[in-house]
Parts: structure tokens; sequence; C-alpha cells
């Protein structure tokens, strides 16, 4: 419990202490070099002898391991993959601060994210690369600060809705005309399939924390823009009503309600995924990456026949994206301009010659207009691309500042915490945090 207390003024330390890090380092303050117009890059140029080093969250270590076998049969460099323990967005700060740094490493791309590396101090500008104009549009407005761009998008904003198991829906007497129009909708499909099967209604992962935060995630979807505007310049709480009714609502209408797996306090991310395939679960609310453990498992057809995917909002049949740290990519300021370029020539591999069969064989949609989207994606895929235009953002694309959510409610399914004091160090963060980075209004 002290640890989870302390994760706000750990976040302020990981700030001063990057701050700090950057003041001490030579090449952190020398922006000249990289804000200049960049050098072209050969993405297939010799690199015999280089070695460069990758940091990926656990869940996403293969991630990059095609890119990066093609990558050093085509150049001659090493890539070596490090898996930061979870939780990555913490853990990453901390050995920053540390003095220890990667050549290259996935980040989350967002307003909220990003800025948290201080990526004025510690990364490469990415302006003018060549892959940069070939994005879509939303992916090309996502990895800026300030008007510079300091994260490659490899990959689309994943897209949080609900993954369900054909057969529990069918034992349940379930359709798609009973696809949920609202959250209260999908409360009451919970309940169908918990009584009607033996499947649990939702898998939720307290073992893992993080995926706690959608079900709350979903319920806030009504906020308007200038909801969030005010939350930015502190006119707005997280203590709101509205937020406080949607981690309640959670807490009663949803665990206590028995809607559930018996273990949902030490479910885990990839038991989200077994128990969905197994039909021990009817849905799991989740993004992308869910998905992901599945085709790797599974064949495309395999996959159809057993998961379909629909949208939810709170009052909408709405999908929502999210930024993740498997859509960016940054590269470090090491001080070793032949690494420095090394990292560029990389993504510049990844975003062009190699991009094609990257994403076919990752088999997810392209970040390029003028590469096409593979064929042979499962179903629920297409069906997330279908919903992403008028999908609706998580806090973490709308929030100056991403609170450790998903430990506090953690905190609460253990017993620690109410609804009310979630939302209190919700908010205690958010603004200690945004406090910390100059934020306007605070």
């Amino acid at each position: 419990m002290t640890k989870r207390r302390a994760l706000p003024a750990l976040a302020l330390i990981c700030i001063s202490a990057l701050a700090a890090t950057a003041c001490s380092d030579p090449t952190a303050g020398d922006s000249g070099a990289d804000d200049a117009q960049q050098t072209a890059v050969n993405p297939t140029a010799r690199l015999d002898g280089v070695k460069l080093t990758m940091w990926t969250a656990q869940n996403t270590v293969n991630a990059p391991k095609r890119v990066i076998d093609a990558f050093e049969k085509a150049t001659g460099a090493e890539v070596e993959t490090q898996a930061i323990p979870d939780l990555y967005e913490q853990n990453v700060p901390t050995k920053l601060a540390s003095g220890d740094r990667p050549d290259l490493m996935f980040w989350q791309p967002s307003i909220s994210t990003l800025p948290f590396i201080q990526p004025q101090q510690n990364l490469l500008t990415l302006d003018g690369e060549e892959w940069e104009d070939r994005l879509g549009d939303t992916e090309k407005s996502l990895g800026m600060i300030d008007g510079k761009r300091y994260a490659a998008i490899v990959t689309s904003p994943a897209m949080l809705g609900v993954y369900y198991n054909k057969d529990v829906f069918k034992q349940a007497g379930l359709s798609e005309q009973d696809f949920p129009k609202s959250y209260d909708d999908l409360l009451a499909l919970g309940r169908t399939v918990t009584d009607k099967t033996d499947a649990a209604g939702f898998y939720e992962a307290g073992g893992d924390k993080w995926p706690l935060q959608w079900q709350m995630q979903v319920q806030l979807t009504d906020l308007d823009k200038q909801w969030w505007d005010g939350l930015n310049h502190n006119k707005e709480k997280w203590t709101d009503p509205v937020v406080v009714a949607a981690v309640k609502k959670y807490k009663e209408k949803l665990l206590d309600a028995g809607l559930a797996q018996k273990n949902y306090r030490t479910g885990t991310f990839t038991g989200q995924a077994d128990a969905l395939w197994k039909g021990e679960a009817g849905m799991v609310l989740n993004v992308t990456s869910f998905q992901s453990q599945l085709q790797a498992k599974y064949s495309t057809a395999e996959i159809d026949e057993k998961i379909g995917w629909f949208p939810v909002a709170n009052s909408t049949a709405t999908g929502m994206y999210s930024p993740d740290q498997t859509n960016g990519v940054v590269a470090f300021k090491t001080g070793d301009e032949k690494r420095q370029n090394a990292a560029r020539q990389f993504l510049a591999f990844w975003l062009g010659p190699n991009y094609a069969d990257y994403i076919k064989a990752m088999k997810i949609p392209s970040v390029q207009p003028s590469v096409p989207t593979p064929d042979g994606l499962p179903q629920a895929s297409k069906d997330q691309v279908e919903a992403l235009p008028t999908a609706i953002g998580v806090f973490q694309a709308k929030a100056i500042v991403a609170p450790d959510t998903h430990l506090y409610l953690a905190d609460m399914i253990y017993g620690k915490k109410s609804p009310q004091q979630v939302a209190q160090a919700i908010q205690d963060q958010f603004a200690q945090v945004a406090k910390a980075q100059g934020a306007s209004g605070f």
C-alpha cells in the first residue's frame, strides 16, 4: 500500500531527475544538430559493427522482432531488445533518471505520456524524415510536442471495445441484435451471460492492474471537449460526481454484482485471452494488444469462428481509440553520432522498404495510405478499422497527464479505497504532476 501511495511522488522524482540528467548531459541540451535539416537516410546502408539497444514492454518484446531480423540481415547491424519490467510507463523514467538510456524505445506518442520522458532534452527530433509525409492524418497528429516530432508512428492507435466468445453468446441466446448501445446495455449483457451459461460475464485482470481502467473509461465518453479543457486548466476535477459515479458503477454493478470471474483480483492479461478463447468468460473489454495475443496463437479463420468484437461507449454504440506504447518509437540522444544515425536508419527501414512486410506479418492495419492494409485480417480487426473514424479518445488522448487510474482501482478491488477515495487519488496525482510540468492553472 505504501508503494502505491508513493506513486505521485515517484512521478515527481522522475520528472526532476530526468531534468537534472538532461542538464548534466552534454548532448541533452544541444538541439542544433538534430533540429537542423536532416541528412537523407539510406535505409539499407551497411552498418557492420554497429549495435543498438531497443527497450520494449514485457508484452511487446516480440513486436519488433521481424523488423529487427530484416534490418540486421540488410545492414549488418545488431539490435538487442530489452524488456523493461511492468509497469512500463513507471519503470522507464526511473531507468532514464539513473542515467541508463537505449538507442530506441517503444513509447506512447500522446500528449499525456510523451512529455514524461522529457523529449526536448532526451530525444532526437524526427522532423523531415522521409516517412513522415507517408503517415495518415490521425497517425501524423501523434508523436508531436510543441510542433516538433519526437516519435515515429509504426502502428495505428489501439481501439478499445468488447471482444466476445461467439459460442458463449449463442449459449446465452444472444445475437448481433443484442449488441449494446450503452454501458448499461453492456452490463445487462454481462448479466445474461452470467445467468444463462457457465461462463463469467466479463474477465477482469486485477493481477496485472492496467486493464482495470477500461470499464471506467467507457463511462466517461459523454464528457465533452469543454470538460477536458477545463480539467487541463484546473477548472474541472477528477472528483467530479460523474467520475465518482463511473468508479462506483464499475464496483457495484459489475464486480460486486458477480459479473466478473471469481479470481478477478488476480486475473492477468494473458489469462483474459485464454479464458475468452476457452469460453470461460463471455466478454473482455480491452484494447488492440489483446487481439494481438490471439493473432499470435491462432489463424484468422480460427479467430473469426470463435471471437467477435463490437464498439461501445457510455450512451452510444461507438468505439474508443487509445494511443499506446506500441504506436510510437522514439530515438535517444546518446552522444554517439554513429548510433544516432543508425537509429534513424532503423526507423527509415521500418517505415520504408520493410513496412509492407511488417504489417503483413503482424496482421495489422497500415498507418500509410500508400501501403494497403494486408488481406486476411480477422473480422474483429476490420470492424475496428471501420469504427476508428468515429471513435472517441480515451483520457490519455485528452488529458495533459495520464494518472495511474488502474493502481487506484486496484486499491479499490483489494478493499483499500472507496470510489470517492479512488477519484481523489486520481485528482491528487493529476494536479501534482501537472503542476510539476508547469501546466497553466496549476
